[in-house]
């Protein structure tokens, strides 16, 4: 077994203090080509959003890291600077455990091996603009990865811990089970892991077993799956990826083919997930659209039909709207709906759903202990934004809102959209900035 293949990393036990110690936002970006350095810092800014701090010498590197070293989540580090010919600024970002991605013009064995040696994110050569463009989203994928669940499987303690260590190095949250069982269990616990590592050789079920148990519940586009086994047999395989699995490494394995495959089913999981975000949420308010409004709202409307809760709906309009894009302009109703939108949301409950029904106008589901106390609990949301003051050119904007609320399931979820309709045109002609509420059953208010 070659070095390169498994190579010796020492377990760190303060590994999730080193979470969350450099969960922080900015990237640190080392390199004395100005061409390189202007590259790489546009794909951060301009396509990743990403924030970053720059240096072009190991004594600019060792002056940046000096105050708050926490600050940076990743370093991307070019292997031969002036200052630093062999790579001495590897040795002072490591002291400070920050997960290194490494720029190189060239790559050749003794190279490769001294970068597995370092153990780190990965290794580039710095060959064309596809490249940093792939580095940039790399950083984009770390600074995310501590808040990605990762779910290792398998019976010997020492692959898991061996898989462990690597993995550290990208940040990401780590779970373990010994068995196909215990690993079920805990994704029951964690529904949000987004991957499982999984040999197939396991006592109690095998990989294949796990695998068709995990795909009950879990899609390929959901969770992705990669297997692993020592036997190298093309049928084993075949039977991992037919069982449901995304991907399959046979044991041992380069540890660069590890990460490449880790990141790129992760990746792919992560951009299913924004481009479902992305389908279900309002644009401007970053609230659920309309459209996943009438998806989720059908399933509250059922629940609430069976009797397991008691729901409340509520369409909020803000008032006079029209007068605020007019007087003010539309910039300036895009910022009071974006605080309209806030106020809605840290009003509810994180159960409960706020969608932006279209232009100035909200509707919000909420699941109810107390009945009775339903026009309470919108009545609060209208002071609050009542109280709300913007800040305009040479003044102050003050915002109401008018809402319809009811608790009464009517015939569907439209029929209930229906009613609270009617409830805010009831509170519209009733002068505005007020709760209309239409209870399910007579008040035994005194």
């Amino acid at each position: 077994m070659r070095r390169s293949e498994f190579f010796s990393i020492k377990p760190n036990t303060n590994h999730l203090n080193q979470v969350t110690c450099h969960a922080g936002h900015t990237a640190l970006v080392v390199d004395d080509s100005r061409a390189i350095m202007s590259m790489l810092c546009a794909q951060l800014h301009d396509k990743e959003g990403v924030p970053y701090e720059s240096a072009t010498s190991l004594q600019e590197t060792r002056q940046l890291l000096v105050e708050k070293p926490q600050r940076f989540f990743v370093a991307v580090l070019d292997l031969n600077l002036p200052d630093a010919p062999d790579g001495e600024v590897v040795d002072l970002v490591k002291q400070y455990e920050i997960p290194i991605i490494v720029l190189t013009g060239k790559l050749d064995e003794v190279t490769r091996e001294q970068m597995l040696q370092h153990a780190l994110v990965d290794y580039v050569v710095k060959r064309n603009a596809s490249e940093i463009e792939y580095v940039a989203g790399l950083v984009k994928l770390i600074q995310a990865n501590h808040l990605r669940k990762v779910l290792l499987v398998d019976d010997s303690r020492s692959f898991r811990l061996y898989l462990r260590n690597l993995l550290m190095v990208h940040r990401y949250q780590l779970l373990e089970a010994e068995n196909g069982r215990q690993a079920l269990q805990l994704l029951r616990s964690h529904p949000d892991i987004q991957l499982i590592i999984t040999d197939y050789i396991m006592p109690e079920m095998n990989g294949v077993e796990f695998i068709e148990q995990v795909r009950q519940n879990h899609g390929r586009d959901e969770l992705a799956i990669i297997g692993f086994s020592t036997q190298d047999n093309r049928r084993i395989s075949a039977r991992l990826l037919k069982a449901g699995a995304n991907d399959f490494i046979t044991k041992p394995f380069e540890v660069e083919e590890f990460y490449c495959r880790v990141s790129q089913n992760v990746g792919a999981i992560s951009r299913i997930r924004e481009i479902r975000e992305a389908a279900t949420r309002d644009f401007l308010t970053g609230l659920c659209n309309r459209r996943h409004l009438f998806e989720v709202g059908d399933r509250y409307y059922n629940n609430a039909k069976r009797g397991n809760i008691t729901l409340a709906l509520a369409m909020v309009d803000a008032d006079h709207f029209k007068k605020i894009n007019d007087i003010h302009g539309h910039e300036v109703g895009d910022s009071a709906l974006k605080a309209l939108a806030r106020i809605l949301q840290s009003s509810l409950r994180d159960t409960d759903l706020v969608a932006r029904f279209g232009g100035e106008e909200f509707v919000c589901l909420a699941v109810c202990a107390d009945e009775e106390a339903v026009p309470d609990t919108f009545e609060r949301v209208r002071k609050s934004v009542e109280a709300l003051v913007l800040p305009v050119d040479k003044g102050r904007l003050k915002l109401t809102v008018s809402i319809g609320v009811t608790t009464q399931l009517a015939d569907s979820f439209e029929g209930m959209l229906a009613i609270a309709d009617q409830s805010l045109y009831d509170a519209k002609q009733g002068g505005r900035n007020r709760v209309v509420y239409a209870p399910s059953k007579p008040s035994s208010r005194a």
